[in-house]
């Protein structure tokens, strides 16, 4: 006797749907997630061949672990696609429940890998930086701002000439205090930065992976390390495509008859991946990709070029993940017809140089 259990797990507690395949009775059972003990015996009960679903969230971890340990393994699902399997449009906890646990017993539940406790806790490294940025920004434009209404020129914060007239503009106590309070936060936060960075610094020089991203103009460690544990194997994608999707860089289509209609960005993706592969792509120094963002931004304006330009970037970075070359490697194969063009000249100049045809790559 198997006993299929479907879960829907929330921050604070769960509802859980489950049944054997002996009668296919269906019980229903809600936990807090304060009382763990029970949560515990419920799972110990059902015995170590349970097999049990839940929705991908971001708040997994401790539970993936508790089952872990009593011998159970858990599935994790996509959710739009649970979603979509749904039978009934009304929608409560226990029928999400019902809908996990009518997948599991059907065979058709739609599992996903998910990441590594390595990735894990890169990303959340990574997550942690880039709320820092923010702060130190936040700072250092109120900082900037003072300024400005004192009427004294722009400067950058670490200069020493700059903070000097800033700590000597204020005339009131009031303005003071708060000068003095914003430029100790901001070399605090900076200090944290640079230990946050030196750690990521060594993680990405024993990645092989990292390292090999980093040979491409533009990506450095944050780059190379958000990328590496955002995509996972990338060879679990058959095209570039799936590789744009994954990441929310794909442009919505909402076409109908004769109306063909390319909105947005889907956005599906992680929003870290995105935002560091914007601010690469305008910072990059590849030929191609800096002359395409020229020609779109001429065309389109800059937001839909920085957008367009970060998408032929994260399709650089697939395919020297994918073949395990770095960029000089990559600029070669493009020159000698590897890249783009028939067939007959790729087995041409795969010939002539020594190398295996290879699938076309996009640049």
């Amino acid at each position: 006797m198997t006993v299929y259990i479907g879960v829907d797990f929330h921050p604070y507690e769960q509802s859980v749907a489950y049944a054997s395949d002996e009668d296919g009775e269906i019980g229903y059972r809600r936990f807090l997630h304060s009382d763990k003990q029970s949560i515990r015996a419920f799972y110990r009960k059902c015995g170590a061949d349970a097999v049990i679903g839940v929705e991908a969230t971001g708040c997994l971890w401790w539970f993936e672990k508790m089952l872990a340990d009593g011998g159970h393994k858990l599935k994790i699902g996509d959710p739009r696609m649970i979603r979509r399997a749904a039978l009934s449009r009304h929608k409560n906890d226990f029928r999400d429940a019902e809908t996990i646990l009518d997948l599991l017993m059907r065979g058709a539940f739609p599992s996903i890998v998910p990441r590594s406790e390595e990735s894990r806790e890169v990303l959340d490294l990574l997550h942690y930086r880039q709320t820092l940025v923010q702060k130190r920004t936040s700072i250092a434009n109120q900082l900037q701002a003072f300024a400005r209404g004192k009427g004294l020129a722009r400067f950058r914060m670490p200069a020493v000439k700059g903070r000097r007239k800033l700590v000597d503009a204020p005339v009131t106590e009031i303005e003071t205090l708060l000068v003095t309070s914003r430029l100790v936060l901001f070399d605090e936060i900076t200090a944290q930065m640079k230990a946050l960075e030196s750690r990521l610094e060594k993680l990405a020089a024993a990645d092989e992976r990292a390292r090999l991203l980093m040979t491409h103009p533009g990506i450095g460690v944050i780059n190379a390390l958000a990328l590496v544990h955002t995509l996972g194997e990338v060879r679990r994608f058959r095209r570039k495509e799936e590789v744009v999707a994954f990441v929310g860089l794909d442009p919505l289509e909402k076409s109908s008859g004769q109306t063909k209609r390319i909105g947005q960005i889907s956005k599906h993706g992680s929003r870290l991946a995105r935002h560091l592969l914007g601010q690469a792509a305008q910072a990059c120094r590849d030929h191609r990709i800096r002359k395409f963002y020229l020609e779109v931004s001429r065309r389109r304006g800059r937001p839909k070029a920085k957008v367009a330009a970060a998408r032929k970037l994260l399709i650089n970075c697939y395919v020297m993940l994918r073949d395990g070359i770095g960029y000089e490697e990559f600029q070669r194969r493009g020159e000698v017809g590897l890249c783009e063009g028939s067939g007959e000249a790729r087995a041409k100049a795969s010939v002539s140089g020594g190398l295996r045809a290879r699938p076309a790559i996009s640049i």
